[in-house]
């Protein structure tokens, strides 16, 4: 039996003899099949993995996952906007009473400064008018020397002396609101100060004034007696923080002022140390005519002296 060599082979039955490179080449061409042929096999274990594969399906999420998270963060940011809207709302809640009690102390506060500086004179009554009025449409109107820190005394300048009036007018939002108005004495209305008037108070629902009696021992709604000052003078104001506010809801403020003024008696405003006659005031001296004020020429016999006024102290 003839034993075939490493570098013959067999085709068909015939014999043939194979070089060493050809034998290589062959070599090489098995190798790189089979190289093709693992790379294919494992391919298509990825595109089609068996059951048997532990290895995950995969990595991605899955579209249920995706809507739940959706679904989560919406709620979250729901509740984070919900909780920022209360907070404003509470915010502006807070910042408008604040804005209310502060508009309320302003409007007591110069009602109360005018009243403190009311002035009166008897000889010119026509102009130093206290006239008060009470109601829905309530007004208060007098004439009284004001500070520099008076609201709009800058506009007036030096004309300290002005009548002042308080009154309740309709404003927007089918409410009432108080408004001031001032003019100086002896000058005809401003038209701007006429048909724009400082506001002091929106949401007015009622303006009282009441005035005490020392005949009757109490408090007066009306004041009749419109060429005095009255001693005491009691003021209510009541506002709302909105037009439609209930009658709950309102904000009712009282003060009671007393003027330390009174109105000035005719005699005090005549002119004084006229030639020939006594001061007002001062009693007539021995052996002096309280007539004509020479020494030496009295009144004559009988006559009823001529009574001259004491200044009251």
């Amino acid at each position: 039996m003839k034993v075939q060599s490493p570098n013959e082979c067999r085709v068909s039955g015939v014999e043939c003899r194979v070089s060493d490179a050809e034998r290589n080449h062959v070599s090489r061409f098995r190798f790189h099949a089979s190289r093709i042929t693992y790379h294919g096999t494992r391919n298509t274990e990825h595109a089609f993995p068996s059951t048997l594969d532990p290895r995950p399906f995969s990595l991605a999420f899955t579209l249920i996952e995706i809507l739940i998270a959706i679904g989560i963060l919406g709620m979250v940011l729901a509740a984070i906007f919900s909780s920022w809207t209360a907070i404003l709302r509470a915010s502006k809640v807070g910042l408008d009473a604040a804005a209310a009690v502060q508009r309320s102390r302003i409007v007591m506060r110069t009602i109360e400064d005018s009243l403190l500086c009311a002035q009166s004179f008897g000889l010119n009554q026509r102009y130093y008018g206290f006239v008060a009025k009470n109601g829905s449409d309530g007004s208060l109107s007098f004439v009284a020397r004001l500070p520099e820190s008076f609201p709009r005394s800058r506009k007036f300048g030096d004309l300290r002396l002005r009548r002042v009036t308080f009154s309740v007018e309709p404003g927007p939002e089918s409410s009432h609101q108080l408004v001031l108005r001032q003019n100086p004495l002896l000058m005809d209305w401003d038209k701007d100060e006429t048909e724009h008037p400082l506001v002091l108070a929106k949401y007015v629902s009622d303006f009282q004034i009441e005035f005490w009696d020392n005949r009757a021992g109490d408090w007066v709604d009306e004041w009749k007696q419109t060429n005095q000052l009255p001693k005491l003078v009691k003021f209510s104001l009541k506002l709302g923080d909105n037009p439609h506010a209930s009658r709950q809801a309102l904000q009712e403020m009282v003060r009671i002022v007393q003027l330390p003024a009174t109105a000035v008696a005719p005699g005090w405003q005549l002119p004084m140390g006229v030639p020939g006659r006594p001061v007002p005031g001062t009693a007539p001296q021995p052996g002096v005519n309280p007539i004509t004020g020479l020494p030496g020429q009295g009144q004559p016999p009988g006559s009823i002296p001529t009574p001259i006024p004491i200044r009251p102290r």
